[in-house]
């Protein structure tokens, strides 16, 4: 497992301005529309590209696009949700399918209770969105529900991390090949799975309270 934490002043500016508490709801969605462009630019450095051949307004040139099969982007319901557009601005050929995923909060085990993926994922880059690697539950089990579907190039964009979530990530998966790209590894975890000094509730801060 590779682990990449973007360290950039930037990054850490708008990451300070996302954990106050006074922040409110608008201002925390456009700031993680923002910190996603910027992580989305870390983690798709190793996007497959193929030569194509163009004409300039002075002369002819050969370049790079997408390649085939498209990346696919797999936000974790609900507050991946508020990852997409920033990765879609930064890599709008790519499809998108969804994962949902809820954390038991007295088990703190994951549960799946939705999915719109292809059944095949047969030579695709998957890049997963999940603003909080806490526990790494969720995290695992979507990786491992894209590895058992084909994918082999999986990379996982977060906002923040707990070192005791990629210890749990690393030991899951094996050693397989899978990258992590984060904003920022944090403390610790607290009695009730939350990182410290964190955010809060990542979903609950995008979205309200439901």
């Amino acid at each position: 497992m590779r682990v990449h934490v973007a360290d950039h002043p930037l990054i850490t500016h708008k990451l300070t301005v996302l954990r106050d508490v006074n922040t409110p709801s608008p201002v925390f969605r456009a700031l993680v529309q923002e910190l996603m462009t910027l992580l989305a630019y870390e983690g798709t450095r190793g996007v497959r590209v193929e030569p194509v051949d163009i004409l300039t307004p002075v002369a002819p040139t050969t370049g790079v696009r997408i390649a085939d099969p498209k990346p696919l982007i797999v936000p974790i319901l609900r507050a991946g949700l508020g990852m997409l557009d920033g990765m879609v601005t930064l890599l709008p050929s790519a499809e998108v399918g969804f994962l949902g995923m809820a954390r038991n909060e007295e088990t703190l085990e994951p549960t799946t209770y939705a999915e719109r993926l292809p059944d095949d994922l047969s030579d695709r880059q998957c890049f997963v969105l999940d603003p909080m690697l806490a526990t790494g539950g969720s995290l695992t089990a979507a990786i491992e529900f894209l590895l058992a579907r084909g994918a082999t190039d999986v990379t996982a964009i977060c906002i923040l991390a707990a070192p005791e979530g990629l210890a749990a990530v690393e030991r899951a998966l094996h050693g397989r090949e899978v990258s992590i790209v984060l904003g920022a590894v944090d403390e610790r975890l607290n009695e009730h799975g939350y990182i410290v000094p964190g955010l809060g509730d990542a979903g609950d801060r995008l979205y309200g309270t439901v």
